[in-house]
């Protein structure tokens, strides 16, 4: 008979936050599969778990899955877990789970922490719909085109971002969706954890005034909403406003749709009117 693959998630921080079924399984299996051996080893010499372990990383996923598979094939009962939450949610294990599940191998599911639903709960944005998108590309231009491709969506929207990131991600979220209410977290469930809520523009100016940002952040970003009826007199009148002192087409945009809360689609349409008249 093959063996079973128990998916198990583990604390995003604190210990403590671990079912009694998690711990049961970890100490029944035969194999524990981690991202992080001593990582996970802490975890075990806490519950005072005696398994050996193996690690199964992003940097040797596709070799190893095919060895537990040849495992599981065999008989053997395996624990998947990352170093925190659960494995497969922007950390390895999807790998192993396909292959598993094309094998008929039987997966079960230990269900935990998550630090995108902890973050999200505590969010104070609307929960009943939401999209998950874990961390973005490096690349700026390609967070910016991803930003457009949302910005019509109503759902919350959930990300992870580095601490050296969080800023220049948040300043591009702004420019291109507008000055939304957003729940920033991080160290969840640890000694310093911290949610900082409120506009875009304001939790920027509080994490500039940290001396060192730490830990890696989740975003809660609130979707679209219906956007104020601004008269198109007001708009035209705000554009001279800027355009006057003397700025560019792009940042008159930029200056406008922030303090009228519109697109910039719809405020770049009237500013092409005005620019063209001066």
């Amino acid at each position: 008979m093959p063996g079973k693959l128990y998916v198990v998630s583990t604390p995003i921080g604190n210990l403590e936050d671990i079912t009694l079924r998690a711990i049961r399984i970890l100490k029944e299996v035969d194999l524990i599969a981690c991202e992080d051996t001593r990582v996970t080893k802490k975890l075990l010499s806490h519950y005072q778990i005696q398994k050996p372990v193996t690690s199964y990383h992003k940097h040797n996923e596709e070799v190893k899955a095919k060895e537990l598979l040849s495992l599981l094939e065999a008989g053997k009962n395996i624990a998947l877990v990352s170093d925190a939450g659960t494995p497969g949610i922007s950390d390895p294990g999807y790998r192993l789970i396909s292959l598993s599940q094309e094998k008929g191998i039987e997966l079960i599911s230990i269900p935990g922490p998550s630090a995108a639903i902890a973050a999200l709960s505590v969010s104070g944005l609307p929960t009943s719909s939401f999209s998950f998108f874990g961390f973005l590309t490096k690349s700026s231009k390609k967070r910016r085109e991803f930003f457009e491709s949302i910005r019509e969506s109503s759902q919350t929207i959930i990300l992870y971002e580095s601490p050296n990131r969080i800023i220049e991600t948040l300043y591009e979220i702004l420019e291109v969706l507008g000055d939304r209410q957003v729940s920033v977290s991080r160290e969840l469930t640890k000694m310093f954890e911290e949610t900082l809520r409120g506009k875009i523009s304001r939790v920027i100016e509080i994490l500039k005034q940290k001396e060192k940002i730490r830990g890696e952040f989740t975003i809660v970003l609130q979707g679209k909403v219906n956007e104020t009826v601004v008269p198109k007199d007001i708009i035209e009148k705000e554009l001279k406003v800027f355009r006057e002192k003397g700025l560019s087409l792009k940042d008159t945009v930029k200056e406008v749709s922030r303090k009228l809360r519109l697109s910039k689609s719809k405020v770049y349409k009237e500013a092409l009117k005005v620019f063209k008249a001066s």
